[in-house]
């Protein structure tokens, strides 16, 4: 559900942009109270695990459409709403900047719908009201899967109410609606499932990691939890994200996602088109950024002006591609690191702030 440039206007681009940025420095000022220096591995794993899933998109039968994780639910349940706004606004951040997945100037609508919506409504509404204290499996796994379809229902209607303040009369409110709401309510309901699974596997083998799990102490400090978490589930996770960045990735659907889907039956193209010298400027910063556009490897040789430098894969399945691989590895990696920065700063806030 990665909103691309050409959805919105530069008012709403930059009115969102605003609102993400507000809601970041909040999440900072909140998350300085309880991190700890060993929230900052934690932070950079989950976001890495969240990237890579991200990159597999599975087919919606009878749709010929597709859906991927969204990941905030499972983030917000681990970090915490606040870190884990945070870290989503990090995953967000590397896909747009060096994958070319999302528009830039559509940054802040994509980080309000993928992670203000399953962090700050989602989780603490639903999935906090329904599961309670999380000892009862089956209420977690209700939990999980009506948060991610509450989360991700919101996320797709705020980019149906995005387009319409953008003035996209392609996209006629109605029409776009009807078909943007159940595509995201199938997606919602695989996500919910994949959510509960991962939940309930830290619930099993390390449930202090849990956010929750802390709800009854003074703080909820990620340093007291990760003391006792087995270094097993550490370690799974961190397979885990090797093998869907650089393998499973390759069995991803070739389908349109549920948002090129709602575009083509709309307007007839998956993509819109947008001209002007602020769709230009942000196309020119993602075209030098972008070395692995669409998780791929750019073509050696230069091209002409207009000419997309991308190699497409073949159209195989599984679509097996070194792009892809490295895309999935090198974007894991750089997704810890932006968030593990992002834990530093903070712990460095919060030090600088004790001691004046």
């Amino acid at each position: 559900m990665h909103m691309a440039d050409a959805l919105i206007s530069p008012v709403v681009g930059a009115t969102m942009w605003g609102a993400s940025i507000m809601t970041v420095s909040y999440s900072i000022k909140k998350t300085k109270i309880d991190i700890q220096d060993k929230n900052i591995p934690l932070m950079g794993i989950m976001a890495a695990f969240v990237f890579a899933s991200q990159m597999i998109n599975f087919s919606i039968p009878g749709t010929g459409s597709s859906g991927h994780l969204g990941g905030g639910l499972i983030l917000a349940a681990i970090l915490g709403p606040y870190a884990g706004f945070i870290a989503m606004s990090s995953v967000l951040a590397i896909q747009a900047l060096f994958f070319a997945d999302g528009g830039l100037l559509a940054y802040g609508c994509n980080v309000i719908n993928l992670g203000f919506f399953s962090c700050f409504v989602a989780y603490p509404l639903l999935y906090k009201t329904i599961a309670r204290d999380g000892t009862s499996r089956s209420r977690n796994y209700v939990a999980a899967l009506v948060a991610a379809i509450g989360g991700l229902q919101l996320g797709s209607l705020a980019v149906v109410f995005e387009t319409l303040l953008s003035g996209k009369t392609e996209l006629p409110f109605g029409t776009f609606l009807a078909l943007m709401q159940p595509i995201h309510l199938a997606i919602g309901i695989v996500e919910g499932f994949v959510s509960a699974a991962v939940i309930a596997f830290i619930q099993s083998s390390a449930p202090s990691m849990l956010y929750s799990s802390a709800t009854n102490t003074s703080t909820h400090s990620i340093e007291a939890r990760l003391s006792g978490i087995p270094k097993k589930t550490i370690t799974g996770l961190v397979v885990a994200t090797l093998l869907m960045g650089g393998i499973l990735s390759w069995f991803a659907s070739s389908n349109p996602d549920g948002l090129e889907w709602a575009l083509g039956k709309t307007a007839g193209v998956e993509e819109l088109e947008a001209t002007g010298s602020t769709y230009d400027a942000a196309s020119s910063i993602q075209d030098a950024t972008a070395f692995l556009p669409d998780y791929g490897f750019k073509a050696p040789q230069k091209a002409s002006p207009g000419v997309d430098l991308h190699i497409e894969p073949a159209n195989t399945w599984p679509a097996i591609d070194g792009g892809t691989s490295l895309s999935g590895i090198v974007g894991g990696a750089m997704t810890l690191g932006l968030s593990a920065l992002a834990g530093v700063i903070i712990v460095l806030l919060r030090r600088k702030g004790s001691s004046a």
